[in-house]
């Protein structure tokens, strides 16, 4: 059957092209893949790219990696990062990303995936390469999605160590114990970069004073 040459693709996402070797008795290869899409066969990501639907899909969806695929270069940041790794106790629905390039939103019918531009020079800087069994993605690191949320939070008033220790602590609801290893590398490329040098400041402030 041909639905179960699909589960090869197990549960990366892949492209028009990548299916098209599987439609080759096909006149109209188009036709087919609208076909299954129709039937769930196939989940539309964005215009060319998919993933396989249930139940023909034998491997769980990465939303981390889906989000990479999405957009890039992107790497997931921010709060779904911050709940990734336990630093705060809400579960975050949106899948939300750093890149380089323009910000974007993507709607599909797996959710939300939002992309927030940072500059060049600071997007290596904490980022990791995480691994859910056979699917690998780029995540940020703790330090990195604190540092980008610190640098993407418009009108933040975090100035001094009260406040930034009220914003993190508060406002993110962060568990300040899981700061405690923070990357020191990472927050002091952050904090020499020229962007917001006062909030980096009293940020570099409070993690110091976690030691």
């Amino acid at each position: 059957m041909l639905e179960l040459r699909l589960s090869s693709f197990g549960g990366v996402p892949f492209s028009r092209g990548a299916l098209l070797p599987l439609l080759s008795d096909y006149e109209r290869p188009n036709d087919k893949i609208s076909e299954w899409l129709a039937a769930g066969t196939l989940i539309s990501l964005k215009r060319g790219l998919y993933v396989v639907g249930s139940p023909w899909r034998q491997e769980a969806l990465c939303l981390p990696l889906i989000a990479n695929r999405l957009y890039g270069p992107s790497c997931v940041s921010l709060e779904y990062a911050l709940a990734w790794h336990g630093l705060i106790p809400e579960r975050v629905v949106e899948v939300t990303s750093v890149c380089t390039g323009r910000g974007r939103e993507v709607e599909n019918a797996l959710g939300r995936f939002s992309y927030s531009k940072i500059p060049q020079a600071l997007f290596p800087l904490g980022l990791t390469i995480e691994a859910v069994g056979n699917q690998h993605f780029w995540l940020a690191s703790p330090t990195k999605a604190v540092c980008d949320t610190v640098l993407l939070t418009r009108h933040l008033k975090a100035l001094g160590k009260a406040s930034m220790e009220a914003f993190l602590f508060e406002d993110l609801r962060i568990d300040e114990e899981l700061l405690v290893d923070f990357d020191a590398a990472v927050l002091e490329g952050y904090a020499s970069s020229g962007y917001k040098p006062r909030q980096f400041n009293a940020l570099r402030q409070v993690l110091e004073g976690l030691l």
